[in-house]
């Protein structure tokens, strides 16, 4: 039986690149090729296919909030990450999101599909740049790398909540993307906010560029 695949990726011709290749593969389908994070768990909640390969820089939706959703509503879909950027931060939101992989894209064609191969397998699936960032146990799978930044002293709900804020959305349309009460925004907004001890919201963009939460 070959394995379904959700691919999500906003660069148009790297995923119809990836997608080619899958395609190829005998054992794979694609069965959906999107432009963005709500596209993929759009794709995903319809399809219920048994990957989603998500990249990590798309405009709009989080793709790590995307994964907890994905997780919650169709927990036999599992979901690897796909990116340009090796970040602690990003490991570690992917790993919160309960993804079963992070694979970074200067791998060979082959290496990815490789990868998406054993996390379809139910194994999981790391670049070895990022394996060396990991603790992997009978317990699962921790992150190891040690960040001495003040965005490790954020929640995954309060960095992704920084994310919008940083990308220009105001409180409501924050509310509306994440699927929470304007209540639970001002809330995650206050904490995120004590915890980094920055209060104005210029501030706040330039500290999630720096932290590579945005790209400049």
């Amino acid at each position: 039986m070959s394995t379904r695949i959700v691919l999500a990726d906003d660069h148009a011709m790297l995923r119809e690149m990836l997608a080619e290749h899958l395609a190829a593969e005998p054992d794979m389908e694609v069965v959906a090729v999107v432009p963005n994070a709500a596209a993929a768990l759009e794709a995903a909640l319809a399809e219920s296919p048994d990957l989603v390969v998500l990249d990590i820089d798309m405009p709009g939706l989080s793709p790590f909030h995307v994964a907890r959703r994905i997780h919650a509503e169709r927990p036999a879909t599992r979901v690897v990450f796909l990116s340009a950027y090796l970040r602690d931060h990003y490991v570690q939101q992917a790993l919160d999101a309960g993804a079963a992989g992070y694979l970074v894209k200067d791998e060979t064609p082959e290496a990815i599909v490789q990868g998406l191969r054993m996390a379809a397998r139910g194994r999981t699936a790391f670049s070895p740049a990022v394996r060396a960032r990991l603790s992997i146990g009978r317990e699962g799978v921790t992150f190891s790398g040690a960040s001495g930044t003040r965005l490790a002293l954020l929640t995954p709900r309060e960095t992704e909540t920084l994310r919008y804020l940083a990308s220009g959305l105001s409180r409501k349309e924050i509310a509306r993307t994440m699927g929470i009460s304007n209540k639970t925004v001002e809330q995650h907004c206050e904490h995120l906010m004590h915890k980094l001890d920055i209060h104005d919201r210029v501030e706040l963009t330039r500290f999630a560029i720096r932290e590579g939460l945005l790209e400049p």
